[in-house]
């Protein structure tokens, strides 16, 4: 039978985030309850409670970075059990027939993955809602296990910004001797320091601020460029086989393609919307390329999590109650994190106890 459901979530684009009940399906044969630990907060959250991308529909409860315990399974499940720690992250479900489900990209579905919240349930069409809240539903194959051992805390932002950043640099075969940029130091940015540090390679953050010098080094980083610096950034012309831009407004990728050397790559997994036209000579130059990357598929989302458990990576966080998302939503318009806000759900849980 369905259940109720309590979490935080607004009701319109110019409305704070404010307590809300709301009911979750019934379980079905292939789904896994899950009692919500932790919840990471996402800068995506904030733009979708706010309608900037006007696409949301309401009321939302946001949350696409999502630790748990199950409690409860239905009679088709066999990957999971009660009791077991596991994640969940963008998205909740998919066809599971077409080519890019069967391969294992299900972010692709050609009949459209079902996004963890705003979106639409295959079954019975209903609003999806997401881990701001105390427990949720979710198709057992979009359940990941948490590695035993992980510091559960920390896990929940690997969720987006760890399998966003993983996803290309192990698409495009990061490892030991790659020279690797990673341009903006911030919640995906980190991630990205951390990870192909991780994997091997010879990290370099790129930054307009050079206060973040030190910190990147202290995050991984082999060596920093200031990019606002033009000796800086002339000395490294060519250098780098694969540049991560985790920039996420409107900016000009010329000075960083002239980076890349003989069939160099830079991927952006940032920005989303129009950007700024470029000489194409610069592509040409080299054989250079730029693409874009999304999350990756479930298996890829499962192989990152084994991974940063058996690399011990974790996203720098700073855990926070769920009455203060309102307060993180406006520092997170300030950058005024280091790096990554997660919800604690022990606090709020007492609170709808007593």
């Amino acid at each position: 039978m369905a259940t109720s459901a309590r979490g935080w979530g607004t009701e319109a684009a110019d409305q704070p985030l404010k307590p809300m009940t709301f009911e979750r399906r019934a379980l079905r044969a292939n789904d896994v309850a899950i009692d919500i630990t932790h919840a990471g907060i996402c800068h995506s959250d904030l733009h979708q409670c706010r309608n900037d991308w006007h696409n949301s529909r309401y009321p939302v409860v946001p949350g696409h970075e999502i630790v748990g315990t199950v409690t409860a399974v239905g009679p088709e499940v066999s990957n999971h059990k009660v009791g077991d720690t596991v994640a969940v992250g963008c998205m909740v479900d998919s066809c599971m027939e077409c080519d890019q489900c069967k391969e294992g990209w299900e972010v692709f579905c050609e009949n459209g993955q079902v996004g963890t919240y705003n979106g639409t349930d295959k079954h019975d069409g209903s609003l999806t809602k997401g881990g701001y809240s105390d427990h949720i539903v979710v198709r057992d194959h979009f359940c990941c296990k948490v590695p035993d051992g992980m510091d559960v805390a920390r896990v929940a932002p690997l969720l987006c910004a760890g399998i966003t950043t993983y996803s290309p640099l192990r698409q495009y075969g990061v490892g030991e001797g790659s020279k690797v940029a990673v341009v903006g130091l911030g919640g995906l940015g980190h991630m990205g320091v951390k990870l192909a540090a991780a994997m091997g390679a010879h990290v370099t953050m790129i930054t307009t601020t050079p206060a973040k010098g030190a910190d990147a080094r202290e995050l991984g980083a082999h060596d920093v460029i200031i990019s606002t610096e033009p000796a800086q950034m002339k000395a490294a012309k060519n250098r780098f086989d694969f540049i991560l831009n985790t920039i996420p407004v409107k900016h000009d990728i010329t000075p960083y393609l002239q980076l890349l050397g003989r069939s160099g790559r830079m991927v952006l997994v940032g920005m989303i919307d129009m950007m700024p036209e470029f000489h194409s000579f610069n592509l040409l130059s080299h054989n250079r390329a730029v693409g874009g990357s999304a999350i990756g598929g479930i298996p890829e989302t499962q192989e990152m999590l084994d991974f940063c458990a058996e690399h011990e990576v974790y996203p720098e966080c700073e855990m926070v109650k769920m009455s203060e998302v309102n307060e993180a939503y406006e520092r997170l318009l300030k950058n005024d994190v280091r790096y990554r806000f997660v919800i604690d759900m022990a606090e709020f849980k007492a609170s709808q106890a007593s």
